[in-house]
């Protein structure tokens, strides 16, 4: 989206949008599902349970990242992830205050 188009909106739309954008592909639902169930997991953990090359998981891992909805820490040599339960809410009430602005 060009920057006039960004500008054309209020900041919450944009931070929705971009927010729902990573939520937009059954894969990223899978590993957020599976990262819930199962927090401090690592990468590996996921491939084995996710029918998806250890590559793929990566890269849907570094979108769920660049929204704020998963949190690393590093662990040695090996990464693990949990849900970063702030931003979880902070969508949460975005969510529901502008469904309620439309009403």
């Amino acid at each position: 989206m060009g920057f006039t188009k960004i500008a054309a909106h209020t900041m919450e739309h944009n931070e929705l949008s971009k927010t729902f954008k990573a939520l937009g592909h059954p894969a990223r639902i899978a590993i957020l599902q599976f990262i819930s169930s199962n927090p401090g997991c690592i990468c590996n953990d996921m491939v084995k349970e996710i029918d998806l090359a250890q590559a793929t998981i990566s890269q849907h891992l570094v979108e769920l990242r660049k929204v704020a909805l998963i949190k690393s820490s590093q662990k040695g040599k090996k990464v693990c992830y949990t849900i970063n339960i702030d931003k979880l809410y902070e969508v949460k009430q975005l969510v529901g205050t502008f469904f309620q602005e439309q009403n």
